[in-house]
């Protein structure tokens, strides 16, 4: 075992966490007598310099494979992942700034800092125990992050019902590793791949893949373990929902995945056999086909803005799902498309953030007449609904594109994953109709009397959502700067 391995590989989480102290002292020190407007700006500062110093630290370690005796990997997947969330991390603490109604935003700030500490870990983590506790790590964080705004109940609110299906969920996940751990003798998912090569399906593995299953959905959002979505988007902080939406559920992914193929790949089953059958392949796709139908059907009746987003994110994670069973071939096509997805999640609540601090921004019809009030913001407001909706020469659009076609690669319309691939495809339209919706108030309808003044744009905000608007711009014209990583 050597430690100092272990300590360069783990160089990113050490900065993050570094950084959480560093922003809480310098709090304690400098701004107590400050205003909570100047202590929210000191602490993005220093919470931006902490990740700066991930990256980094990421891009500089130097390590390959698995390291400290396959605790860690550190493969493609592993940096571009690292590298993702940190990015995603900082254009939240970007957007946080300005927003004066945080009581503690040191402490906001720091958590922050955290919760990104144990999605690093996730994207590398190369055994169960070190998963299971990169994830709690990240979902502790969180389930605070949700309840941060004391001024509405909402929040408080949106935070029990994260924190209560949290922890069934991690109990699931517990359970599940326990009964994998006692069927293969190992908590390593090298070995635990090769004895489920020799030993095969049997019943207590299909009830322990279904508990990881069960656990992934809830990370995923995706139905039915989906009933916390909507109202944490609704009532958490803009910044803690933006997180939420983005770096959360790339860093989720890209653990699920590393545990499903490499780890459980020997026992996935196939996704055109009947849903009985042995593997957890059909189940995936069950899942994905119900998050489909139920995400893009429930977004039509929605009249807060937030939780169409939420029902959206519903709808997207099944795409994500049809993109992991296509993961056994090749892990581009998910990856790009959780990226794109989070960099337009993370621009539309800026939008939603912005338009927050000169009133209120709940319902779909409170963005009306945004195109008068600030061209900015519904010129780039634009693009991310676009993006989601998936338009080219958008980044949504080919996203979609590249997932799509990795899923046929496997068969066709009529092999495996064809009739999935279908029944998204069907839906995408269903999902254009209710995006549709919210630029029609946007840039077509007239603002409302009572809120027809201009929206001023903060520099940092501004500089955050046009850098997302055009990042989704290039990557759909250039989708190779991305795939070729993998």
């Amino acid at each position: 075992m050597n430690y100092t391995e272990l300590f360069r590989a783990m160089i990113p989480e050490a900065a993050l966490v570094a950084g959480a102290l560093l922003v809480l002292t310098v709090d304690l020190l400098f701004g107590r007598k400050r205003s909570l407007e100047t202590r929210l700006q000191m602490a993005v500062v220093s919470g931006s310099l902490a990740v700066v110093g991930a990256m980094y630290g990421a891009f500089t370690i130097g390590l390959k494979d698995p390291v400290f005796g396959g605790v860690l990997v550190l493969d493609d997947l592993a940096l571009a992942t690292r590298l993702g969330v940190l990015m995603l991390s900082w254009l939240t603490l970007t957007l946080s700034g300005g927003t004066a109604r945080l009581r503690h935003p040191a402490e906001f700030v720091a958590i922050v800092l955290l919760a990104t500490a144990g999605f690093t870990l996730m994207a590398a983590a190369q055994q169960l125990l070190v998963a299971f506790l990169a994830l709690e790590l990240a979902s502790l964080s969180l389930y605070i992050l949700a309840g941060f705004d004391k001024t509405r109940p909402e929040s408080a609110e949106a935070a029990l019902k994260y924190f209560l299906f949290g922890g069934m969920s991690a109990a699931f996940l517990l359970f599940g590793f326990s009964l994998i751990y006692g069927l293969t003798g190992s908590i390593e998912l090298q070995q635990i791949s090769a004895q489920l090569a020799r030993q095969g399906m049997s019943p207590l593995l299909g009830v322990a893949l279904v508990m990881v299953l069960v656990a992934f959905g809830f990370k995923a959002a995706a139905a039915p373990f989906h009933l916390w979505a909507p109202d944490v988007y609704e009532g958490a902080p803009v910044s803690s929902a933006a997180l939420i939406a983005s770096a959360s559920k790339l860093a989720g992914f890209a653990l699920f995945t590393r545990l499903l193929w490499p780890g459980f790949g020997h026992v996935a089953g196939s996704v055109a056999t009947a849903v009985g059958s042995p593997g957890w392949l059909p189940i995936v796709a069950c899942i994905s086909a119900a998050s489909l139908l139920l995400g893009n059907f429930a977004a039509l009746a929605q009249s807060n803005v937030r939780r169409l987003l939420a029902y959206s994110a519903i709808a997207h994670a099944g795409v994500m799902l049809l993109a992991v069973i296509s993961a056994g071939e090749s892990v581009g096509p998910l990856y790009y498309y959780l990226l794109t997805y989070g960099l337009a999640t993370i621009g539309a609540f800026g939008v939603i953030a912005v338009v927050e601090r000169a009133g209120t921004c709940q319902k779909i019809t409170d963005l009306a007449g945004l195109y008068r009030r600030s061209p900015l913001l519904s010129a780039c407001l634009a693009i991310y609904i676009l993006s989601l909706a998936g338009i080219p020469p958008l980044a949504g659009f080919f996203g979609k594109f590249t997932v799509f076609a990795a899923a046929l690669k496997l068969g066709g319309l009529a092999g495996p994953a064809g009739w999935l691939t279908i029944l998204a495809i069907a839906l995408s339209a269903v999902a254009l109709y209710y995006y549709l919706v919210v630029l029609k108030q946007a840039l077509v309808a007239s603002p409302s009397p009572s809120a027809s003044g201009r929206i001023p744009v903060p520099a940092d905000a501004a500089i955050v959502l046009i850098f997302t608007a055009l990042l989704l711009v290039l990557l759909g014209i250039f989708p190779s700067v991305v795939l070729r990583i993998f």
